[in-house]
């Protein structure tokens, strides 16, 4: 199965490690500090020029990828069928 990520991004729901709030405001300095670093090393790819609300991490080929998204993790998660798990 697929998950659509906003935009035309696309992407096998099996490759997801996880979805994470960009709007929380408990989102820590380190997770901060990690997203900073991923950008500069390349790995982060902005899905939109809207103002991201989650990013995903997610392995693609065996490569590392975060995906700014401009939907909330709340939604992605419902169309991942994750919470349906629980």
């Amino acid at each position: 199965m697929f998950i659509h990520l906003g935009e035309n991004v696309v992407i096998p729901i099996k490759g997801i490690i996880s979805i994470m709030d960009m709007e929380s405001t408990n989102m820590s300095n380190d997770t901060k500090q990690f997203l900073k670093t991923a950008e500069e090393e390349g790995f982060v790819r902005k899905i939109s020029q809207e103002k991201p609300k989650s990013f995903i991490l997610a392995e693609i080929n065996k490569k590392s990828i975060i995906y700014l998204s401009p939907i909330s993790s709340v939604t992605l998660s419902k169309r991942s069928g994750f919470i349906d798990t629980l």
